[in-house]
């Protein structure tokens, strides 16, 4: 190795451990001087000493190597030593400071014998996750079991199954991936999951609007339902619980365009204007809603979603998803593009997101991506059509009509800019 990058990478490994002092000697700022088992000075030093073994292990070879870690450890015993005597004296326990001045010294000597750009990378890393103490105790503080349960299940499903699926079709028809149905399942999965995180995050008093919008993310005919209970319950706010429900129904066709580009973005040109023109009405209707309703509005915590990762939801998904997966394939290998919108209408009954995945996954020779994004469309309207219903059934008349209204106007508008387009 040449002297001057030699001293570029020493550099490098004195910043990374300047860096780590940083942090923990601004964590123990307080305490005085000569109580600190490691600080400022003692975390650079600990990266300079890890690279200069470095250069040395460089420079020798195997034996060079053996004393580097002969020297780590020998390090590694002097900091545990006095990070013991330190716990003894102040009555606590903790090993965050032993481990960041080991980070130190082995960054440092990464620095110099490795990459040079991924031992800076693991330096403001290691700093990042060290000042971010306080952050993540409170974090874990708060987190209840379930949502635990639920991000080790969304992780599960990620990291350990999606690798194990074969990334092939294993019916007759061609119709199921087992790798890339899975993939979709767990976005819808991911989606979910924000949106239930970004209710936990505002609070119990966040309001209609943002259950709106991040219940939409999950699923836009639950959280219609759970407006509509609450129109019913609390009559006086009917039109803020309906303002609630068209947000919901707004994130809707967002969530439909952000699967569709993920999938096959040639769909967009047929489907961007009118989702987009229907969706401004929903929303401009549900302001206008909530600027004459209520000024503000306690919201407890009925109000928010359940958690949506549960193994029972996703496997219905799945399934469901394996259905219309076949059922795509069948009714447009049968009757064309007059099947797939057949079996559009039925799915947007209860849900859009397998309809949209199915036919955005479709060869483009057993149907065109203009007759897909038709049949993801009706589906979309029908999906609109049954919140309908279902508000009249579960929040009255008045909310029914309030939403019926709202919803024809914004089906109008869709249909205007895609006759515009055509």
């Amino acid at each position: 190795m040449e002297t001057l990058e030699l001293f570029r990478r020493m550099s490098v490994a004195l910043a990374i451990g300047l860096l780590i002092g940083l942090e923990r000697g601004w964590q123990a700022r307080e305490d005085e001087e000569g109580e600190r088992a490691a600080g400022f000075r003692t975390h650079a030093l600990a990266a300079l000493l890890g690279a200069v073994w470095g250069a040395i292990c460089n420079q020798t070879g195997i034996g060079g190597a053996v004393s580097l870690g002969l020297a780590f450890l020998v390090f590694s015993a002097s900091i545990t030593l006095f990070r013991y005597r330190e716990t003894e004296r102040e009555q606590t326990f903790g090993a965050t400071t032993m481990v960041g001045a080991m980070l130190a010294f082995t960054l440092g000597a990464y620095a110099v014998v490795g990459d040079v750009q991924v031992a800076g990378a693991a330096g403001v890393t290691t700093t990042s996750l060290l000042a971010l103490k306080r952050a993540t105790h409170g974090w874990l503080r708060r987190i209840t079991w379930d949502e635990l349960r639920s991000g080790l299940i969304l992780l599960a499903m990620t990291v350990v199954l999606l690798p194990l699926l074969p990334d092939r079709a294993v019916d007759p028809w061609g119709a199921v991936n087992p790798f890339r149905i899975w993939t979709l399942t767990v976005m819808i999965a991911f989606i979910s999951f924000f949106g239930y995180v970004v209710i936990k995050a505002t609070g119990g008093a966040s309001g209609v609007a943002i259950t709106g919008v991040a219940g939409g993310l999950a699923s836009s005919t639950a959280t219609t339902i759970t407006m509509a209970k609450l129109a019913r319950e609390h009559a006086e706010h009917c039109a803020i619980f309906v303002a609630g429900a068209l947000l919901a129904g707004a994130t809707m066709p967002f969530r439909v365009l952000a699967i569709v580009a993920v999938v096959d973005r040639t769909m967009l040109s047929h489907l961007a204007a009118p989702f987009v023109c229907g969706a401004v009405v929903l929303i401009a209707a549900a302001l206008w809603s909530m600027r004459r309703a209520v000024e503000s509005l306690e919201q407890d915590e009925s109000f928010a979603p359940d958690n949506p990762l549960d193994l029972g939801v996703v496997a219905k998904f799945g399934l469901v998803l394996t259905a219309i997966s076949i059922l795509s394939r069948l009714a447009t290998r049968f009757a064309g593009a007059a099947g797939a919108y057949a079996l559009a209408a039925i799915s947007g009954l209860a849900d859009v997101d397998a309809i949209t995945l199915s036919m955005a996954s479709l060869d483009r020779d057993a149907i065109s991506a203009e007759a897909a994004a038709g049949a993801i469309a009706i589906a979309v309207v029908v999906n609109t059509i049954s919140r309908c219903a279902l508000t009249f059934w579960i929040g009255g008349m008045g909310a029914g009509w309030r939403m019926a209204l709202v919803s024809t106007l914004a089906i109008v508008a869709g249909a205007l800019a895609l006759l515009a387009l055509s």
